[in-house]
C-alpha cells in the first residue's frame, strides 16, 4: 500500500548549530523509557505526485532546515552513558552533520477513508507514520534519535505528514512551538515572520535541580538495558484494534457542565476538559463491560493526564521553556461503580478532584514528584485497567497549515500503544472537542453507542 519515493537526511544550514547539548532534567528523565510519539495530519492536496515532488517536497526540506536551526533537539540525538553508577545522566547532543530522517512516500489507500472520524482499522496508519530509526553505538555510549518525518502523497487527493519523536524529547508544548515556527517558514520562505512574530526556545535549564529526583528516575527498571541496545516499541500491525473520532460541541459540554455543577455542588474543579475526559472514561468502562467478564467488584481503573508546569513552577517559566515540563493527575474508581448507573458522576467527581490536588496544591507541583514514576508507569496488580490522555485543548492543532490549508483530520496514532484517548480542539470550532479513540473492534461498537445514547437522554 505504500510507495517510498525518497529516503532522505534534512540538517540545519552549515555552521548555524555546531556544537551543542542539552542537560536534561528529572521532566525529562520520567519519560526515558516511554515508546515514541506518532502524530499524522491529513490534508487535502487534488494535484497530481509530480506536483507534489515539484513544488511540496523542496518547500518543506527547506523549511525544516532552516526550522532545525532555532530547534537544534529535533535534529538531535539521545546521548545514554555506559556508566554503571549513573555519574553521568543523559543528554540531548548536537554535532555539526547531524541531521533528521525524511521519508518521501506514496500511498493508494483511500485517503478520505483515513481522514474520516468513523471506525477504521488501527493497522492501516502505521505505515504513514516514519520509525526513528536504529540507534548508533560509540565509544562510551548509545545515541539514539529523536525526531523523524515522513511526508506521503495520495495522487490527486491528499498529503499526509506524520511526525515521531522520542518523549525525552520534549512535551506537546514544545513540539507545537516546533510546528508554529516550521509551517510559519514553510507559508513564507523565510523565517522573517517567525523571529518577528514568535519567541525562540527557551533552552536554559530553569528547573530547579533535584538530586533525588535525578537518581530516582535513573534507576528506573529497564534503563540499565537502555545503554547497551535501544529498541522502541514500533506499531506493527495487524493490529485487532478500530480508531475513531467523536466530537462533543460547545452547547453540549455547556449543559453537562452545568448537570454537574447541579449533581455534585461541592466539585472544586469542574472544566470543559474533566467533564469531558469523565466522561469518557465512564463509557469506556461501560463498553468494556458489555463486551468483557469483570473480574471482580475489587478491580480498579485509573485515568491520567498531563499537567503543564510551567506557570505553576516557583518562579514560573517562559511558555517557550524548551523540554519536558508536565506532571501527572491522578484519578482511581472500582470498574464497577464506573460502569454503573452513576459512572459518570464518579468518573467527574474523581478527574475533578486529581486535576485540582496536582494544579493547586498549596506545597507546590513538585510534592509528589517521587511518585510520578509509579503513578504513569507501574499499574499494580490490584489496578490492572489504566486510560492516559494525549494531547491537550490548549493547543490548537488545527492551526498546522503548511501553506496549503489546515488539516483535514489529525490522529494520534500512538494511542494504540497503551489505550489512551487524545483530546484535542476540534476543526471546526475551538470550543468543541475532539476524542480519538482505540479500542478493539467489538468494544467500539459499544462505546459509540453507549456515548450517543448517554448524550441523547442524560444532562437534560
Amino acid at each position: 500500500m505504500l510507495t517510498v519515493l525518497e529516503n532522505c537526511r534534512i540538517s540545519p544550514p552549515p555552521a548555524t548549530v555546531g556544537h551543542r547539548s542539552l542537560p536534561l532534567t528529572y521532566f525529562d528523565l520520567l519519560f526515558l523509557l516511554h515508546f515514541p510519539i506518532n502524530q499524522l495530519f491529513f490534508y487535502e492536496f487534488p494535484h497530481s505526485r509530480q506536483h507534489f515532488m515539484e513544488t511540496i517536497i523542496p518547500n518543506l526540506k527547506h523549511s525544516l532546515s532552516i526550522t532545525l536551526q532555532h530547534f537544534f533537539p529535533f535534529t538531535s540525538n539521545l546521548i545514554v552513558f555506559h556508566n554503571p553508577d549513573h555519574s553521568r545522566k543523559p543528554e540531548i547532543r548536537h554535532v555539526e552533520g547531524d541531521s533528521v530522517r525524511l521519508t518521501i512516500a506514496e500511498c493508494n489507500l483511500d485517503f478520505n477513508d483515513l481522514a474520516g472520524y468513523h471506525p477504521r482499522a488501527c493497522d492501516k496508519f502505521y505505515e504513514l507514520v516514519p520509525p526513528l530509526g536504529p540507534a548508533v553505538k560509540g565509544s562510551d555510549f548509545l545515541a539514539i534519535p529523536l525526531f523523524a518525518v515522513q511526508v506521503t502523497v495520495f495522487e490527486n487527493t491528499g498529503i499526509s505528514i506524520g511526525i515521531t519523536n522520542h518523549h525525552v524529547l520534549c512535551d506537546a508544548s514544545t513540539k507545537y512551538e516546533f510546528l508554529k515556527a516550521w509551517t510559519s517558514i514553510a507559508r513564507n520562505g523565510t523565517d522573517e515572520s517567525f523571529l518577528a512574530n514568535q519567541s525562540l526556545p527557551a533552552y536554559e535549564r530553569l528547573v530547579e535541580y533535584h538530586e533525588s529526583l535525578d537518581r530516582m528516575f535513573m534507576n528506573q527498571p529497564g534503563v540499565e538495558s537502555l545503554k547497551l541496545e535501544y529498541q522502541p516499541r514500533e506499531l506493527v500491525g495487524p493490529s485487532f484494534k478500530t480508531r475513531a473520532t467523536l466530537i462533543l460541541i460547545k452547547e453540549k459540554i455547556s449543559l453537562i457542565k452545568r448537570w454537574v455543577s447541579i449533581q455534585l455542588p461541592a466539585l472544586g474543579y469542574v472544566s470543559s476538559f474533566s467533564v469531558v475526559c469523565a466522561y469518557v472514561w465512564s463509557c469506556v468502562a461501560k463498553s468494556r463491560a458489555e463486551v468483557e467478564e469483570m473480574s471482580g467488584p475489587d478491580e480498579l481503573e485509573r485515568f491520567v493526564c498531563l499537567a503543564d508546569f510551567r506557570s505553576r513552577m516557583d518562579p514560573p517559566l517562559p511558555q517557550t521553556y524548551f523540554g519536558n515540563c508536565v506532571g501527572p493527575c491522578v484519578a482511581i474508581a472500582k470498574s464497577t461503580l464506573l460502569s454503573g448507573n452513576d459512572g459518570f458522576l464518579i468518573a467527574v467527581e474523581s478527574v475533578g478532584q486529581a486535576i485540582s490536588k496536582t494544579v493547586k496544591t498549596k506545597d507546590g507541583v513538585l510534592k509528589e514528584a517521587e511518585l510520578w514514576f509509579e503513578m504513569l508507569f507501574r499499574l499494580p496488580e490490584q489496578i490492572p485497567a489504566k486510560i492516559g490522555v494525549a494531547g491537550t485543548p490548549k493547543l490548537k492543532i488545527y492551526d498546522v497549515d503548511f501553506g496549503w490549508g489546515k488539516p483535514k483530520k489529525y490522529e494520534t496514532i500512538s494511542i494504540d500503544c497503551n489505550g489512551s484517548i487524545s483530546v484535542n480542539t476540534s476543526k471546526d470550532s475551538s470550543a468543541d472537542l475532539e476524542i480519538g479513540l482505540s479500542l478493539p473492534a467489538k468494544q467500539m461498537d459499544a462505546f459509540i453507542d453507549i456515548f450517543n445514547k448517554g448524550l441523547e437522554n442524560s444532562f437534560s
